[in-house]
């Protein structure tokens, strides 16, 4: 536009210049203009008289006038062609004028754009401290709140980003229509991470799973060790009722197997989970005082657990109306060519499971290293209950 603005005044600028020369030439063929009329009307009249040379007189003075007409008549052309330049010129200047304006207002409106999304910004990063802030002295127990911070801090992330969206692109015309196109495009092409989103409600409720929990997912068994939005991570451990030992191998699920398929958790409410210990009896020894006595002291090492879960088991027996579950040891036996196989099954919670084990296979190996006499004396002792 600015080209085009200096063309317009050069354009008008040499039509100006030849304007004035035509002018002068107008103005020194004013005076003769009269004249040259009343000479050429005295020639006609004597034509009728005089014959040809008259009429050649004649014709010359009325083609000296016409040229003077065409120099006038262009002389007004040259008027109208520089008043368009003119205002072609200021067209243009006004035109460059409302760009500047347009310029300055996009320039303003860009600035208050990234102030706005650095505000924004600041708020979204701002919330996320805040609610880690929260959260930050939270036992490894409290693991729905420690979930609630993950979807918390889930939920301001993607306002800062709907936020940021609408302040770069404004607020569509057909927004209800754009927002159910989206959602029908998005529901289909990311299915596996909407069913896994919503299956995480699922494994949050009150028949999901929680960190620490021992669960079987798709064959794999193992201990949970993080329950995210979209996925559920074990720590496989083989077998529940195998050594328990961590095979150092860690399994991630999408959590869509909570509505499409099916999971296990071998805990309770409160992680409670039955283990068994094996120990054999020698054929030659009496295998009935050691068998009480392993019967004793089992029940005594359990004895706060059994309570603990026995009262935790009455109360969800009493919600879903099933008969109450005993959670007091109990040993099976089987004979064998080198003596009796002792089984011995009792509840522990999952955490403390690899400590009690320990702890009751040290008890039993130093009570079958003691003399008779002291296993009579545990048989003989009561059981703590």
């Amino acid at each position: 536009m600015q080209q085009a603005l200096d063309e317009a005044k050069q354009a008008s600028a040499a039509l100006k210049q030849a304007h004035d020369v035509l002018q002068k030439q107008v103005a020194a063929e004013a005076p003769s203009k009269q004249a040259i009329t009343q000479q050429a009307k005295s020639q006609a009249e004597s034509t009728l008289v005089s014959g040809a040379s008259s009429a050649e007189s004649t014709a010359a003075a009325i083609t000296s006038l016409h040229r003077i007409g065409v120099d006038q008549k262009d002389l007004t052309d040259f008027d109208k062609r520089i008043q368009d330049e003119d205002d072609l010129a200021s067209a243009y200047g006004n035109w460059i004028d409302l760009v500047k304006v347009r310029q300055q207002a996009l320039l303003h409106g860009m600035l208050q754009a990234v102030m706005l999304i650095l505000v924004v910004l600041f708020a979204v990063y701002l919330s996320c401290r805040l609610v880690d802030h929260f959260f930050v002295g939270l036992s490894v127990e409290r693991t729905r709140l420690h979930t609630l911070r993950g979807v918390i801090r889930f939920a301001v992330q993607a306002l800062g980003a709907f936020l940021i969206f609408l302040i770069l692109f404004g607020v569509p015309d057909q927004m209800p229509t754009i927002l159910g196109l989206a959602g029908a495009g998005l529901t289909v092409a990311l299915k596996d991470f909407v069913m896994g989103f919503v299956g995480w409600f699922l494994l949050m409720g009150r028949n999901g799973i929680r960190v620490g929990d021992w669960v079987e997912i798709n064959g794999v068994v193992g201990e949970v060790v993080e329950i995210s939005l979209l996925r559920t991570v074990l720590l496989e451990t083989g077998n529940w009722t195998d050594t328990g030992h961590p095979t150092g191998r860690k399994v991630a699920f999408v959590n869509s197997f909570a509505i499409e398929g099916h999971f296990f958790n071998f805990s309770t409410t409160g992680q409670w989970l039955w283990d068994e210990v094996e120990i054999m009896v020698p054929a030659s020894q009496n295998p009935y005082p050691v068998i009480d006595a392993i019967h004793k002291m089992v029940a005594k090492e359990t004895e706060a657990n059994v309570k603990a879960a026995e009262q935790e088991w009455q109360k969800a027996a009493t919600r879903y109306r099933a008969q109450p579950v005993s959670a007091t040891p109990e040993i099976s036996l089987r004979p064998t060519a080198s003596g009796i196989e002792v089984h011995v099954r009792y509840i522990t919670r999952a955490g403390e499971r690899h400590t009690m084990r320990t702890r009751l296979y040290q008890a039993l190996v130093d009570l079958l290293h003691s003399r008779p006499a002291d296993q009579a004396a545990a048989v003989s002792a009561p059981a703590g209950r």
